[in-house]
């Protein structure tokens, strides 16, 4: 590809409303796959979200939406590039005059998102019956007020009509079945004509149009019409399905509210949240959603951010501390200053995430996917054997096999196998996201439910990351003092937990840190820094004496320190030695039972720390599981590279100092409340900043995948018991409709199973 063609290649991004199957899926990424300049193509289904690239130049925007609408689907584009998109359908801002305006529009009492209106409807017949697909317009309404609810009751009443025609004119009667059989069967026989032309020969509705005008021709006219009319409760089924299985990915979109109270000096005012900047100030009253990330200025209240990490317990917030947009204010009023715009805040990331997380598609999926590739025309191939063989071989009578096969095809289609990994996996990160345990799509779930071993990185993981200086210990004729301010010197501006204990004892001691220049980390070693015109350093013991910063008495004093299980480090300048600083970080209070959990579900936990051993140990020793200690970052990468031919590997870290062991490891874990790397940088993350988080998540990804199995055996099985019965002439064609629909249906409300399911409880 040439510099220029690389150019003309943009990414584009629609919002399509409709899909209820993974056919569905297929059917368009295959439609559009297939047009000059396209490429990456990607189809969400419990997302409603189509991404590919495009080269203008060859196909234009517009043709993509053609082609979408031919096969009966509506589709909206969304501001490509725009950094605000990143929310689910039916939350997204309008961005032209085609789309509905979200003025006034409450989320109060709804648990669906806003009201889009797509694209303006063709002329092509779409809306009319048949495999007419989820109009925006109908989310929040009763099944019977739907265009597929109003489509079931439209095929009830031609069916009806031509019972009571028989009834009463048995000579006319055939032919009102036929003319309901018809009527009903022209819209899916005209969109099984328009992906035909798109080369999509085997679809559902291609499959339907067949059978029913097969039916017709071997006199079983009834039939036929019974059969169009189960089709078309077959989709309102698996569209209320579907959207069941939206819903709690849907319902985030919701959980930051759509006015804030803006404070501009003594005035208040209602201004929309979407438009809130960095620095602004906004009142939450008690009963409020906060409508930003912030950090709070004036008040002091209980914050339920249960909506964010799924933490019950409101927490006690005051000034400076940081709160998250969503969450509700529940005593007095608080003054909060914006740290994130309406596109940047937890919500909005945890949103485009969910969004992201189902192009990581699960090894399972793609496996099916490849699968029914070939399954269908296989089906296709043994429905014309069954259909000509036996006539043909043995003299049996062509309408009884025509009719056995027509069953037969319509039994093969693949909708519930293919639907079946996406609806459990939607469903699994649904409740996660509840939880505020976060995880980056099918992939990353299927391989957290092989994890074998967990690796933990000791500070800010398996303890609260926030160590306190228990003791200060100068040497020679330093005084404690005059060590506290060249250590804060060389810590000053660091952000890591050891700095931050270190800068807060002297600010507590009344001390001022000496004024440096030149800061340099010493990966995994320590500090180096120019105080007072002179080289500093804050460090291990061990590279303290490697360097002359460290004499026998200050590594005997050190070891005593280490073996207390507090860390102890060493600052001194070029060949002197000035003192010891000791600090203890205690283990997180759920520490010790998120390792007995895990234990109890066979796996394996170790902490990789780049601690010294005697403190490693002492940590160890109270949680109850293994360590390696002195880990340079390169050792923690060889360490799990080495256990990952063994098995699965989960690393648990800060998403930062352990990004090489977080990628290496099978599943990376990010530990955070919402930060920008828990989210962006690991595999998965965990919001609440609580270890049993950690089983919590296996758990969830191990029922999942069950859930999946479970999915897969139903659909195969049914498919395979009704093939058998349809091919002996056991059942007919309205078993053999409501066979497929039905499998897709169970498997869509076996995934929804997972809304429900617990991650926390031990099984």
């Amino acid at each position: 590809m040439t510099m220029s063609e690389a150019a003309r290649e943009t990414s584009c991004d629609w919002t399509v409303t409709g899909m209820d199957c993974g056919s569905c899926a297929t059917k368009i990424k295959d439609a559009v796959a297939r047009l000059p300049g396209v490429s990456g193509v990607e189809v969400g289904i419990m997302t409603e979200r189509l991404r590919l690239t495009l080269d203008e130049a060859q196909t234009g925007r517009d043709k993509i939406e053609k082609t979408v609408r031919a096969l009966g689907y509506q589709i909206a584009p969304r501001a490509a590039g725009a950094k605000k998109d990143f929310v689910l359908p039916d939350a997204h801002d309008g961005h032209d005059d085609d789309h509905a305006t979200h003025e006034g529009h409450d989320h109060a009492g709804h648990d669906h998102g806003p009201k889009v209106t797509s694209a303006k409807r063709d002329d092509s017949g779409h809306g009319s019956p048949g495999h007419v697909h989820d109009d925006p317009a109908d989310r929040g309404k009763r099944w019977y007020q739907t265009a597929k609810g109003k489509l079931v009751i439209f095929t009830a009443l031609l069916l009806g009509a031509a019972w009571v025609i028989e009834y009463l004119a048995p000579e006319i009667g055939k032919w009102a079945f036929v003319a309901a059989c018809l009527i009903g069967v022209a819209p899916v026989a005209q969109r099984a004509f328009a992906a035909l032309r798109m080369g999509q020969p085997f679809t559902i509705e291609s499959l339907m149009t067949i059978a029913a005008v097969g039916a017709l021709f071997i006199d079983a006219a009834e039939e036929a019409a019974l059969v169009v009319f189960l089709f078309a409760v077959g989709e309102v089924l698996e569209g209320v399905a579907a959207g069941k299985a939206r819903d709690g990915i849907r319902a985030l979109a919701n959980l930051v509210p759509k006015t804030a109270q803006l404070v501009t000096g003594d005035i208040t005012r209602e201004v929309p949240a979407a438009s809130l900047t960095i620095g602004q100030t906004v009142l939450v009253r008690p009963g409020d959603r906060i409508p930003a990330d912030g950090e709070i200025v004036d008040g002091t209240s209980g914050v339920d951010e249960s909506p964010v990490t799924g933490e019950s317990v409101p927490k006690t917030r005051g000034p400076g501390d940081a709160v998250f947009a969503g969450a509700i204010n529940t005593e007095a009023a608080l003054r909060v200053k914006v740290t994130k715009g309406a596109e940047d805040n937890t919500i909005a990331r945890i949103i485009r995430l969910v969004e992201e997380a189902e192009e990581a598609r699960a090894p399972t999926e793609r496996f099916i996917d490849r699968f029914s590739r070939w399954y269908m025309p296989a089906i296709v191939a043994v429905a014309a054997l069954v259909i000509v063989v036996p006539p043909l071989a043995f003299g049996q009578p062509w309408d009884t096999w025509i009719y056995r096969g027509l069953a037969l095809l319509l039994i093969g289609c693949p909708c519930a196998l293919v639907i079946s990994v996406p609806a459990s996996i939607a469903s699994a990160m649904s409740t996660g996201a509840r939880r505020g345990l976060l995880m980056k799509g099918g992939a990353v779930i299927e391989a957290a439910a092989k994890v074998d071993v967990v690796t933990f990185d000791k500070t800010g993981t398996l303890t609260h990351g926030r160590p306190q200086v228990t003791d200060v210990v100068p040497f020679g004729s330093t005084t404690e003092a005059e060590l506290l301010a060249v250590a804060a010197g060389v810590e000053t501006g660091s952000s890591h937990p050891l700095a931050i204990a270190i800068l807060n004892k002297a600010k507590d001691a009344g001390v001022s840190a000496l004024l440096s220049q030149d800061a340099k980390a010493l990966m995994g070693k320590g500090v180096v820094a120019t105080v007072g015109g002179a080289a500093a350093y804050v460090s291990s013991p061990r590279y303290a004496m490697e360097h002359g910063g460290l004499d026998g008495f200050g590594l005997r004093q050190a070891t005593i320190f280490e073996e207390d299980g507090k860390t102890a480090v060493a600052v001194f300048r070029e060949k002197t030695p000035l003192g010891l600083i000791a600090m203890r970080d205690e283990p997180r209070a759920d520490a010790k039972d998120a390792v007995r959990q895990l234990t109890a579900m066979g796996v394996t936990s170790v902490i990789l720390t780049g601690d010294n051993p005697r403190t490693a140990a002492a940590i160890a020793g109270s949680l109850g599981l293994k360590f390696e200690a002195d880990m340079m970052p390169e050792d923690k990468l060889a360490y799990i590279r080495e256990i990952g031919t063994q098995g699965g590997v989960m690393m648990i870290g800060d998403g930062i100092n352990d990004a090489p062991a977080l990628k290496q490891a099978s599943v990376g874990v990010a530990m955070g409340s919402g930060t920008d790397v828990a989210l962006e940088t690991a595999d998965a993350a965990i919001l609440r900043d609580r270890v049993t988080d950690i089983p919590a998540t296996i758990r969830l990804s191990r029922a999942a995948m069950a859930n999946i199995r479970q999915n897969v055996t139903i659909a195969l099985g049914l498919k395979a018991v009704f093939l058998v019965t349809s091919v002996f002439g056991l059942t007919g064609l309205w078993i053999a409709i409501l066979a497929d629909t039905g499998a897709t249906v169970l498997v869509t409300l076996n995934a929804l199973r997972l809304l429900r399911f617990n991650p926390e409880r031990e099984a």
